[in-house]
C-alpha cells in the first residue's frame, strides 16, 4: 500500500483525534485540512517514513502547535460537556493524553509525535490525568488482596481527588462492600486472597450496576477470556503510578462521553 493510500486510511483517526483535541469537528477539520495541504505541497515529508500514521500525526501536531487555523484555537465552540472538560486541560498534556488513551500510540510513538522523550510523555499523561480527575471525581472500590499494593492504590486514588469506598480482599468482601456503597469505578486484581477471582467478583457486581472496570494484575493472560467483563481496562503489575492515574481518568472521561452520546442519540 502506498503512503498516499495509508494517509487516506488513517484520516478518520486523525479527524477523531483532531475533534477531541480542539473540541469541535469544524475546528479539528480545519487543522486536518492544513495538514493535507502541507502534504500536497511537500509529499516527501511522509513518503519515506516507516510509520506513516506516526508521521501523519507528527505533521498535524506541528501545525496545531504553531498555527491558529482561522484564529479559532483559543475560542473553539465545544459541543459536548466531556469535550469542554478535555479542552480545559493545558495543550501539551492534552495531546499526550489523547495520543496515548484515545489513539493507542505507544509511549515511544507519542514521544516522537510530540518531539520529546518517554519520561516527559509519562509526566504529561500524569498531569492530564490529574487535571481530568479534578473534574470527574468519583468513588472507587479497590479489590486487591496484597495490603501494600492496596495502600499504594488507595493513596494514588485519593491523591487524584477521588474517594475510596473500601478495599476488598475477596469476592465475597467485594459484594458486601458494594451493597454498602455503590462505586463509580472499580480497580480490581484478578487473583484474590482466598483463591477467588476478581473477574468473577466484577461479573457479580456488573449484574446489578454498570461502571468502568480497571484490572491491575500480574496475570494479564487471565483477563483475555473473551467473556464479560471485557472490554475493560487492563494494567499489568508492576505498574507505574502515572499510568494508573491516566487510565482512571481515561475510563471515567470516556464513560461520561459515551453516556452523553447515548442521550443525544436516544
Amino acid at each position: 500500500m502506498s503512503a498516499a493510500q495509508l494517509v487516506v486510511q488513517y484520516l478518520p483517526y486523525l479527524r477523531r483525534y483532531a475533534r477531541a483535541l480542539t473540541g469541535s469537528q469544524a475546528a479539528g477539520d480545519a487543522y486536518v485540512a492544513a495538514t493535507l495541504e502541507t502534504l500536497v505541497s511537500d509529499p516527501g515529508m511522509i513518503g519515506g517514513s516507516q510509520n506513516v500514521k506516526v508521521a501523519l500525526f507528527t505533521i498535524y501536531t506541528r501545525i496545531w502547535n504553531s498555527l491558529a487555523v482561522n484564529g479559532e484555537n483559543e475560542h473553539i465552540a465545544r459541543d459536548l460537556p466531556a469535550e469542554i472538560r478535555l479542552g480545559q486541560i493545558t495543550p501539551l498534556p492534552r495531546q499526550a493524553f489523547l495520543l496515548s488513551s484515545l489513539e493507542g500510540f505507544t509511549e515511544e510513538e507519542a514521544a516522537s509525535i510530540l518531539d520529546t522523550d518517554v519520561d516527559r510523555v509519562r509526566q504529561l499523561v500524569d498531569e492530564a490525568g490529574r487535571e481530568l480527575a479534578a473534574d470527574i471525581a468519583t468513588e472507587i472500590m479497590i479489590i486487591e488482596d496484597e495490603p501494600l499494593i492496596a495502600m499504594d492504590l488507595e493513596s494514588l486514588v485519593e491523591g487524584l481527588g477521588h474517594q475510596v469506598t473500601g478495599v476488598a480482599r475477596t469476592r465475597a468482601e467485594a459484594l458486601t462492600l458494594a451493597e454498602k456503597k455503590r462505586p463509580g469505578l472499580i480497580l480490581a486484581d484478578i487473583q484474590l486472597a482466598d483463591g477467588s477471582s476478581g473477574l468473577d467478583a466484577v461479573n457479580d457486581l456488573l449484574e446489578t450496576f454498570e461502571v468502568p472496570v480497571i484490572f491491575i494484575t500480574a496475570y494479564p493472560e487471565r483477563f483475555l477470556t473473551g467473556e464479560r467483563p471485557e472490554p475493560a481496562f487492563l494494567i499489568a503489575k508492576p505498574f507505574q503510578p502515572a499510568h494508573v492515574s491516566a487510565v482512571i481518568s481515561q475510563a471515567l472521561f470516556f464513560q461520561q462521553s459515551a453516556r452523553r452520546s447515548d442521550r443525544v442519540t436516544a
